[in-house]
């Protein structure tokens, strides 16, 4: 199915959770914040939430720096 992810046409399989999505994109998912459809979803649903068909998601990592 296709879903948009950081603003990107993406193929993931359906059923996919967001667990699965930021697990196959990011070595380590510390600091990630995550929103569906510009909703937050918190890190303790990330399992539970699927992606659907034609959702947009985004993942932001939180880095140091100045």
């Amino acid at each position: 199915m296709d879903v948009t992810v950081n603003g990107q046409l993406t193929q993931v399989p359906f059923g996919l959770s967001v667990a699965d999505l930021v697990r196959g994109r990011l070595p380590d998912p510390r600091s990630v914040a995550v929103a569906v459809n510009g909703a937050v979803v918190r890190a303790g649903d990330w399992e539970r939430t699927q992606v659907g068909p034609g959702d947009a998601v985004e993942i932001v990592t939180a880095r140091q720096g100045g």
